[in-house]
């Protein structure tokens, strides 16, 4: 583990964290509590138990389990645990973890380590808490032991335990050395923590640990990583994927300056250098011959979306059930009216500011490594790690780096770029780094998969809906990134069909479906995951049952959200903050709602259209969501902003065209994403709610696009049922027939 403000000191296995501590050890697993114990004579810190040390001089390290990636956790889950230990927070310092599924695993992830969905702060809320609980009652044990008071006499301040009979203090730091191993551990239940009326630290906006580091430039990313004695590693990738080099001429690139050695990859070549410059420059004297027998050379992504539409409209086609209530197909066929439409979207880029970059080290022997990643999994690292070297995890020392960005990018059960890294390595006998090029990333992109999603529903005689059917036409993402975790789930692909089952919505006969098709790209999660496009559909495809009742939109969602008191909350909030019943000129109003999770939110933007560009613009959006406890205030309004532009630039802007197998974007020039200035005024409201928290990173992603789409409608009086909105689809929406 290395602390975040400097991780480079090096890895320290749990082995060597307890070999460290010296000291009382003890482990609370997120899902319990166990113990060991022993002592030492001397202590320069001690460990009440697994998730923190504390020393001498009065320092506070808390293990943080998750990975880093923008969305703020290093700072908010040590606050949890801060909070219950009563801790001084200017005492505290975060630690990153880098190894430990068994102690420290994510309990919504089946206790692996990783990072994704939106989990972080649900996932560890309670054991953070109770780990802070039982420590702060075993420093008040050694502070009564040495008082010999009772300890129900004694009460703590941050970083201090106090005899208010007698007005003495001592700090926790004095109280390293009064530890005494024969401390009986206490139980600690739910009972025993904190009520919300006494939080310090949860509720308030204490500045983020990892902001003066990025602010500065000082903040450590693994292309930043420098070991003695690296090489440089660029890699020519086969050009469509399942591809590798037949035959390859390397004389020039080897005769090039600064260059060690041309290594042959599973699906490419890379040229070692002294310099990522030279490394580069003899990159491009590579002459290779693929091979060309890939069934990928096959894809293309705009016959694989009418592949998609025609399978979704089939309703004869087998499919597997993702969500079922009552029996949709009898309620729409048994209603006054039919209401039916489909929704595209095309792939999307992650477009994450650091591209992928890895350094590995390989043993001599060739069975270890240390090697200094970004990535969304400890443990799917270190489990590249061991299929590419044939080895154990034992022999993996790694270091966990903060990332530019993820998205879901960098949860890969294979990390290529990390897999790349070790071969270079291994065959070069150095440390390798390796970086991918922006046109690498996008050219060798795991992507949002395209979809086609089918909806049909009744509607009475009396505007009421009878029956939802949603069927969602595209590939397993889960398949193609994680094919272990397939096998278990299969076919149900939560990575693919999130949000079709609408859960806030009083839906009595409700059957969403996923026509599993074939792959046209690689593939990952993305931000908001299947919610991303199955809420844009699901909610573009409401305002269109609405308009075909004769009902208006927003008291046909007050309707459904009868028995959902807080999803009714968060509507009437957005639309007395977006002022919805004012008439606006040259532009109108689109409401979306949404949830990821049990998190739930509603959303209004303010659109207007360029008659002759086709240009969509969003001057303003209003947000109000529900997300149980807010740990950190601050940040969670940043995330769901910055969820928000998100939302916007795949909207309007992101996409990603395949043809004969080959991604034909390669950078910002051609993939564009939202510039700063479209990015609209924003107003965004977290509702205050007694329940524990939900979860907020992807939560307001999802709504953007149909809240774009429903605005579009109420101002020019036509759909868009393609995602992303961008003008040629815009002017053909314009020019359709009303």
């Amino acid at each position: 583990m290395g602390t975040i403000d400097n991780i480079q000191a090096g890895t320290m296995t749990r082995r060597s964290f307890l070999g460290f501590s010296g000291a009382l050890v003890f482990a609370i697993g997120a899902g319990g509590l166990e113990h060991v114990a022993r002592a030492d004579d001397r202590l320069s810190e001690i460990s009440p138990n697994a998730w923190l040390r504390i020393a001498r001089d009065g320092k506070i390290t808390i293990i943080f389990p998750l990975t880093e990636m923008g969305q703020g956790s290093s700072t908010s889950l040590p606050m949890i645990l801060a909070e219950e230990l009563d801790a001084a927070w200017d005492d505290v310092v975060v630690e990153q973890l880098d190894r430990d599924d068994r102690t420290y695993g994510n309990p919504l992830f089946g206790n692996v380590l990783y990072t994704a969905g939106s989990t972080g702060v649900r996932a560890y809320f309670t054991p953070l808490r109770l780990a802070g609980a039982q420590a702060r009652r075993m420093l008040i044990e050694t502070a009564a032991r040495h008082w010999s008071v009772d300890p129900s006499e004694l009460e703590t301040e941050p970083s201090l335990v106090r005899h208010p009979a007698s007005n003495r203090t001592i700090s926790y730091g004095d109280l390293v050395d009064l530890w005494d191993a024969s401390v009986q551990i206490p139980e600690v239940t739910e009972a025993d923590l904190k009520s919300p009326a006494d939080f310090r630290y949860i509720g308030s906006d204490a500045p983020r640990r990892d902001s003066f580091a990025k602010s500065t430039g000082a903040q450590t990313y693994a292309i930043d990583v420098t070991v003695p004695d690296m090489l440089f590693a660029a890699v020519l990738r086969a050009p469509v994927e399942g591809e590798s080099p037949l035959s390859l001429g390397d004389e020039a690139a080897r005769r090039s300056t600064g260059v060690v050695d041309v290594v042959i990859l599973p699906d490419g070549v890379a040229v070692v250098a002294d310099t990522y410059e030279h490394a580069l420059a003899a990159r491009d004297l590579l002459d290779v011959t693929w091979s060309e027998t890939s069934p990928a050379r096959a894809f293309d992504s705009e016959a694989d979306l009418a592949a998609y539409a025609a399978a979704a409209q089939d309703l004869a086609q087998t499919a597997a059930v993702w969500s079922e209530k009552g029996d949709a197909p009898a309620a729409i066929a048994g209603s006054d009216r039919q209401v039916e439409r489909v929704y595209l979207s095309d792939y999307a880029y992650h477009a994450q500011i650091e591209p992928m970059a890895a350094v590995a080290s390989v043993d001599p022997d060739g069975k270890g490594a240390e090697v200094w990643a970004g990535t969304q999994s400890q443990t799917l690292t270190t489990l590249t790690v061991t299929k590419v070297l044939d080895t154990t995890p034992d022999r993996v020392r790694l270091n966990m780096m903060t990332m530019g960005g993820g998205f879901g990018r960098r949860t890969a059960l294979m990390q290529e770029y990390v897999r790349d890294a070790l071969l270079a390595s291994k065959a070069t006998g150095r440390p390798v780094k390796v970086v991918w090029t922006r046109e690498d990333d996008v050219k060798t992109g795991a992507l949002r998969p395209a979809a086609a999603q089918h909806l049909s529903a009744g509607v009475t005689g009396d505007g009421r809906v009878s029956g939802w059917r949603h069927r969602v036409a595209a590939p397993s993402v889960i398949a193609f990134f994680n094919p272990v975790r397939w096998e278990q789930v299969k076919p149900k692909d939560i990575i693919t069909m999130k949000g079709s089952d609408n859960p806030f919505y009083d839906l009595p006969d409700l059957l969403a479906e996923h026509v599993v098709t074939q792959r046209g790209a690689r593939l990952s999660p993305w931000r908001g995951i299947g919610a991303s496009y199955t809420t844009f559909a699901a909610e573009a495809f409401l305002d269109e049952v609405a308009h075909e009742a004769g009902q208006d939109p927003v008291e046909l969602r007050r309707t459904l959200l009868a028995d959902n008191i807080r999803g009714q909350k968060v509507l009437s909030r957005v639309l007395e903050m977006s002022d919805w019943a004012r008439k606006r000129d040259g532009t109108a109003l689109g409401l979306a709602l949404g949830h990821y999770g049990p998190s739930q939110g509603a959303l209004v933007v303010e659109v207007g259209v360029d008659a002759d560009s086709g240009l969509i613009s969003v001057t303003n959006a209003w947000g109000a969501f529900d997300a149980g406890l807010i740990v950190a205030p601050n940040n969670a309004l940043n995330q769901l902003e910055g969820g928000i532009v998100y939302g916007l630039s795949s909207a309007l802007k992101e996409r990603v065209t395949i043809s004969s197998g080959e991604i034909e974007q390669s950078n910002f020039y051609d993939y564009e994403i939202l510039r700063a200035n479209a990015v609209p005024e924003m107003s965004v409201e977290l509702l205050e709610v007694d329940a524990p928290p939900t979860g907020i990173g992807e939560l307001s992603t999802p709504m953007v696009a149909p809240a774009i789409a429903n605005g579009f409608f109420a101002l020019t009086g036509r759909r868009l049922r393609h995602m992303p909105f961008t003008p040629d689809r815009v002017l053909e929406a314009l020019e359709a027939p009303v």
